[in-house]
């Protein structure tokens, strides 16, 4: 991106330099810093297309430096600088999250870029149909390329107008890398893991910034679950049968602090409040301790301060998790006429749940079908069908 300032060129670049690795490393070896060859390859590719495309033109408008960005330089010989690569993750961050695009296109473009998500993939994240977000994919990369925006950390003063979404990016891929939307496993460990480097490298860009403190308080909390969300088969477990002795007590210490810290501003953010919910739940003693009633309240100001229906959805099942089933019906019954839950998988599930619980075997087992049906996820169906079996079983 430094060179070529075009996405769409620079990831062509990227793929050749792939390309050529798979028929020159079976030959050569393979380099002592992998991605120091692929970098260096790619980079020279981008400079060839480049030279050639300026001699057409007779200038070189493509390769000209930014006053405040050094240009990308990798030693030849197979090395680089240390951190090199987490910096360039957290340009490419600030890249997409521009204030010139609109905040869904710089989730979507980062989640395509950095992550590697497939546009498929990134539409189920969003709750959209795949072709509209290929078009909000491809006007974002026309923006860039048209406003010839930086690839660069932008200087302090411009960082306010850019964070809320570089949070959310960075929110975003880890909520996808916890529970992927396709695929045969339920954790996309490389995601979660790019996730956190950004959000501790933010913590430290911007120590004293209320809702960065939230973001990776809320992430490490959520993360301090990991080795309990699926049992020696893969079978995934919900929260009531997880074993909380293996749950990371060190990073649950750690991180609540952080979530005291962050609730300190006034109205607290969107992040902290998502923090706080999650420092309610590690810090319960055992899932019958779980204080759902401050959930429920912690959800109703997140509501206020962040309106979504999934918000909405996650304090549903709160209530019916404080009040009981019938009452967790009730909150989610208005919900099945919002559109941007009709294919969410969640909504079904949830009210599945409810419905087992209350007795109503019959249309527990056609509500989890309906998730299983909506969920692309091999885990999660594999879960939603057996309890689909249990109350047809149930039901007689």
């Amino acid at each position: 991106m430094r060179v070529t300032r075009d996405l769409d060129l620079a990831e062509e670049c990227a793929q050749d330099a792939f390309a050529r690795a798979l028929t020159a490393w079976p030959v050569d070896g393979v380099p002592e810093r992998p991605g120091a060859w692929l970098t260096t390859v790619a980079r020279r590719r981008a400079l060839d297309v480049l030279r050639r495309e300026a001699a057409l033109r007779r200038a070189l408008p493509m390769l000209v430096v930014d006053d405040v960005e050094p240009a990308y330089e990798v030693d030849d010989t197979g090395t680089d600088g240390p951190g090199a690569i987490a910096d360039d993750r957290l340009r490419l961050v600030f890249t997409c999250a521009h204030p010139a695009l609109n905040a869904d296109a710089q989730v979507a473009l980062t989640l395509r870029l950095l992550c590697g998500l497939t546009t498929a993939e990134i539409a189920k994240a969003f709750l959209v149909a795949e072709p509209t977000m290929a078009a909000r994919l491809t006007r974002a990369k026309k923006k860039i390329a048209v406003a010839r925006i930086p690839y660069r950390v932008p200087d302090a003063a411009a960082l306010p107008e850019r964070l809320d979404a570089v949070l959310t990016v960075v929110h975003v891929l880890f909520t996808v890398g916890h529970t992927a939307p396709t695929g045969p496993q339920l954790v996309r460990s490389d995601l979660v893991e790019r996730a956190l480097d950004l959000a501790r490298m933010l913590r430290q860009l911007l120590p004293s910034d209320p809702e960065v403190a939230g973001l990776l308080a809320l992430l490490e909390l959520t993360h301090a679950r990991r080795a309990t969300r699926t049992d020696a088969t893969g079978r995934l477990l919900l929260l009531d049968e997880q074993d909380r002795a293996r749950w990371d007590r060190d990073a649950i210490d750690a991180a609540v602090p952080l979530v005291r810290e962050s609730l300190r501003s006034r109205p607290p953010g969107r992040f902290a409040l998502q923090a706080a919910i999650a420092a309610v739940h590690g810090e319960a003693a055992s899932y019958a301790d779980t204080d759902w009633r401050e959930i429920v309240a912690l959800y109703g100001v997140l509501l206020q301060r962040w309106p979504s229906p999934v918000v909405a959805l996650n304090r549903a099942v709160a209530i019916g998790l404080a009040d009981g089933p019938a009452a967790g019906l009730a909150a989610l019954e208005p919900l099945g006429s919002e559109p941007a839950l009709a294919t969410y998988a969640y909504l079904p599930a949830a009210r599945a749940d409810f419905l087992r619980r209350l007795g109503r075997y019959d249309e527990a087992a056609t509500a989890y079908a309906e998730a299983a049906l909506l969920t692309d996820n091999d885990v999660e169906r594999a879960f939603l069908r057996s309890r689909y079996d249990e109350a047809r079983a149930a039901a007689g």
